[in-house]
């Protein structure tokens, strides 16, 4: 009799909402404290300290950066237990570093895993982009202009284009972006950092986001890509360097034709894959953490590719439970324990 491939158990979808969970927690006590490197680092260390307990022989594709840069969650890294399956990991434990540090909305923590060798290896630097949910796949081409792609999504969406609702990040680069998609009549909700969970939102029609445009980093990009292949949504994306090593750094890591269109084939290979999400502080489709004195409140979500299935948790986290979860100033009698880790 023919087996039929399960791929990674489903189990493992809440095992990594536990990793995003706990880096949420750890960096969301750092909020609007001007502290962006603090926050990123108790995210790390937390996200590290989980993934040492996942069953998965996970290698870290996107993560912090190179071994000599960062510390833990560096570009091939091995994460978990060492026990099959043996998978790609995307990690950013922080997104909005500056997001979080100054009290502001969309900081999320967040990760992918898929089946080893489907992941785009994508270098740190800029990537032109352009996502949209279910309902408007087909419609888009990141070499057309804004105004006709903007057409084409109104129309799948089945609304006036007046009343789509275009994510962008605030830059300077994208003046013209912005200047066209204000003649094409759209709605533009302008973002300070953080272009992750506004792309995922697309996906999502009372989310209030239709469209995601323009550059940001290309390891994000991947991961919103993993998102999106989860949902049945669409991503293109093209590498924007900024110098020659950004296409050096781009070639080594095997992407050779550095003008190639990047469709959801290249940056997700395969339908076997999970995305885990939990909110820092508030956004488009997650709540941010809660702090309740003795516990805390969590609101995530995780999809599988494999079956389409998206579930929002939300959950309560008691400190007394998870002593890890503590921080320095608040650790309690009995809780000094270094061997309890969170569950």
């Amino acid at each position: 009799m023919m087996r039929v491939r399960r791929g990674m158990e489903r189990e493992l979808a809440l095992e990594f909402v536990r990793v995003t969970e706990a880096a949420a927690l750890a960096s969301g006590r750092l909020m609007g404290r001007g502290d962006k490197e603090a926050a990123d680092d108790a995210a790390v260390k937390a996200m590290r300290t989980v993934f040492d307990t996942v069953q998965i022989d996970g290698t870290v594709v996107i993560g912090e950066g190179e071994m000599d840069e960062a510390p833990m969650l560096y570009i091939g890294e091995k994460l978990g237990t060492g026990n099959p399956p043996c998978v790609d990991v995307a990690v950013d434990p922080l997104e909005g570093t500056n997001v979080v540090a100054k009290g502001l909305t969309g900081a999320i923590s967040v990760l992918a895993v898929a089946e080893q060798g489907t992941l785009l290896h994508a270098p740190d630097m800029y990537m032109d982009k352009i996502a949209v949910g279910p309902r408007a796949v087909g419609c888009i081409d990141l070499d057309a202009p804004p105004q006709v792609n903007l057409q084409r999504i109104a129309r799948a969406l089945e609304k006036a284009i007046e009343d789509l609702t275009v994510v962008i990040l605030d830059r300077p680069r994208h003046y013209d972006l912005i200047k066209a998609v204000r003649q094409a009549g759209t709605r533009i909700k302008l973002i300070t950092d953080g272009d992750v969970s506004p792309a995922v939102a697309v996906a999502f029609p009372d989310s209030g986001v239709d469209v995601l445009m323009g550059i940001g980093g290309a390891p994000e990009g991947v991961l919103a890509a993993a998102a999106l292949r989860c949902v049945g949504g669409e991503m293109q994306g093209r590498l924007w360097p900024e110098d020659g090593g950004d296409i050096a750094r781009a070639q080594a890591m095997g992407v050779l034709d550095i003008n190639r269109l990047l469709t959801m084939e290249d940056l997700v290979k395969t339908e076997d894959v999970i995305f885990a999400a939990t909110g820092i502080t508030d956004g488009d489709l997650l709540r941010g953490v809660r702090y309740l004195g003795d516990k805390a409140k969590t609101h995530s979500i995780v999809m599988r590719g494999l079956t389409g299935t998206i579930r929002f948790v939300e959950a309560i986290h008691r400190f007394d439970k998870k002593p890890n979860y503590v921080g320095p100033k608040r650790v309690k009698r009995g809780l000094e324990s270094k061997n309890n880790l969170p569950s």
